[in-house]
């Protein structure tokens, strides 16, 4: 049964142009009192649809969540900005509005500012989805510094005794921040100090952005729950980074640094981090294609035994170790022990274990898979020359029955050495 506070046009594929193609699609909307979700994913909307739609909007003070990501697939560029303003400017003064979605919609330099304009004023915020967005560094700066700004005006509403809630959630991959945009992130994290999920995956940060994202922002974060800064580079630099801020999160729950060259040495790092019992409710860590070898592998499932009572699962994929490694080996079975010991009323499996295979492994399989197909190259190549050889036979006995007369002695020569270089 729907949910009768939910509207949603989600995942429809429309094509609305203006307020009379919208019209018949939001007419439910328009007959709710006490609507508190939209999901408007999934659509492209024109300038007058986004209109319509925002003049609706505006009159739902209940809304707690609005999802409005990918809305302007096939749109033009100069559409985005009035089409997004029109929108976010509706909903900017509702004030149970804790929750936008704005994945994949263009929000680059030319189409930020209504984006800008709408987090640095919107009080409420407390979840923001910005994912898939091309925002570049500049753009990523602007945003950076909308938040910034936010906290501000959070804590001017605190004063004046409004309830205001922490921004807690921030996700923000895939858009290219690169090192350029990290002092402005740096600050905007520094100030939010309650935040508690992060999500920062492939946005081409080196180690030097990583590092001051860590030593000046995120060192900040006491009560962060999730980082992912997956597909980054951390490199030596960054892993020390890491280190030196991993104990300060005791709320940890979630750490993702997989494809980020953590090196081998990085790893022993953040393993002595983490062995100094500071994360004890560290549920899952993701430290695939690492270059992590046995020595690392070994370090972690001793911080695993001894310092991270909560962990469940881990992620190594693709890093320098046989998966028959004995760390390995005790890896799994510690967290089966721990599996079979879990006090929860439902084990997901997908949340228990050690992902382990191998670069080794892998290059191992594609050795073995190359020389499969040499080897059945080679016996295709031989079945071939045993074809051609049995047809030159036969065409020899048969033409040595026929009473046809004596071939030139050339010719026989020729055969016979055709013949004897079939001769397996």
């Amino acid at each position: 049964m729907a949910d009768s506070k939910v509207f949603s046009l989600e995942g429809k594929g429309l094509k609305l142009d203006t307020a009379q193609d919208i019209e018949p699609h939001i007419a439910p909307l328009i007959a709710m009192d006490d609507v508190e979700e939209v999901r408007f994913l999934g659509n492209t909307l024109g300038v007058g649809a986004c209109e319509r739609l925002g003049e609706v909007l505006a009159t739902k003070k209940t809304l707690k969540s609005a999802n409005f990501a990918d809305l302007f697939t096939g749109r033009l560029l100069n559409e985005i900005p009035a089409g997004i303003s029109h929108i976010l400017t509706s909903v900017l003064n509702h004030p149970k509005l804790t929750t936008i979605n704005l994945n994949d919609n263009a929000f680059g330099l030319n189409t930020q500012a209504p984006l800008v304009a709408f987090l640095s004023s919107h009080v409420p915020l407390q979840h923001l989805y910005l994912n898939n967005n091309g925002l570049g560094p500049h753009a990523g700066i602007l945003v950076a510094d909308a938040l910034s700004e936010l906290h501000a005006k959070k804590e001017a509403a605190r004063k004046e005794g409004k309830e205001v809630p922490d921004l807690e959630t921030v996700i923000c991959g895939r858009n290219r921040l690169e090192n350029g945009s990290m002092a402005a992130w740096a600050r905007a994290y520094s100030l939010h100090k309650n935040i508690k999920e992060i999500k920062m995956v492939q946005n081409g940060i080196r180690q030097e952005g990583i590092s001051r994202l860590l030593s000046e922002g995120l060192n900040h974060a006491s009560q962060l729950r999730i980082l992912d800064l997956q597909d980054n580079t951390f490199t030596i630099m960054g892993a020390r980074a890491l280190a030196k801020v991993v104990p300060t999160w005791a709320e940890l729950q979630e750490l993702g640094v997989g494809d980020s060259l953590l090196s081998a040495k990085g790893s022993l790092l953040l393993a002595a981090a983490l062995a100094l019992e500071k994360n004890k409710k560290l549920e899952t860590l993701r430290l695939q294609y690492n270059d992590i070898k046995s020595e690392g592998v070994r370090a972690l499932a001793n911080a695993a035994k001894v310092a991270l009572p909560a962990l469940k699962r881990i992620e190594l994929n693709g890093n320098k170790f046989t998966e028959d490694d004995d760390a390995i080996l005790k890896l799994q079975e510690l967290l089966e022990e721990r599996k079979e010991q879990f006090a929860g009323d439902i084990i997901i499996e997908d949340e228990w274990g050690v992902d382990s295979l191998s670069d080794l492994e892998e290059e191992e399989s594609e050795e073995e898979e190359e020389e499969s197909e040499e080897e059945e190259e080679e016996k295709e190549k031989e079945e071939e020359v045993e074809e051609k050889a049995d047809k030159l036979i036969k065409d020899a006995e048969v033409a040595q029955e026929e009473p046809v007369p004596q071939r030139k002695d050339a010719e026989v020569d020729d055969l016979a050495k055709k013949l004897e270089s079939t001769q397996l």
